[in-house]
């Protein structure tokens, strides 16, 4: 019997029934956690960048990307918080005067913090 192009090149086939269904694997990826910041880049990926995510799934190197993104993304999101809670004065003497006042201004400076950490990390190509 003549080996098929896939055969000759170290490929090798399983017989299920009367099928023959080729082993192939992906390749074993360690698969870190990720967070809101990876899952938004996933779904972002998925739906605008499908040829990109799917080459990435492919080569075995989405999740490591995941990760990556969602580790600079919290770091870039905490440290726009902490220095926009600065530039605005927004102290915990100002949470014990009026606490109103400042979860609405703290909603705000977070508000502006996901908008430039999606436009710079989460939603580029």
């Amino acid at each position: 019997m003549n080996k098929s192009s896939f055969e000759q090149n170290g490929g090798s086939y399983r017989t299920v029934g009367d099928y023959r269904i080729p082993n192939i694997t992906l390749a074993a990826e360690a698969r870190k956690p990720i967070g809101v910041w990876g899952l938004k880049r996933k779904d972002y990926l998925m739906r605008h960048k499908r040829v990109q995510f799917n080459i990435m799934l492919m080569n075995g190197t989405l999740w490591t990307h995941l990760a990556e993104v969602d580790e600079q993304a919290s770091a870039m999101f905490s440290q726009l918080v902490e220095q926009m809670k600065v530039n605005e004065d927004i102290t915990k003497k100002l949470k014990a005067d009026d606490q109103m006042e400042w979860v609405a201004r703290m909603n705000n400076i977070e508000a502006r913090a996901r908008e430039f950490v999606n436009h710079k990390l989460i939603f580029t190509a």
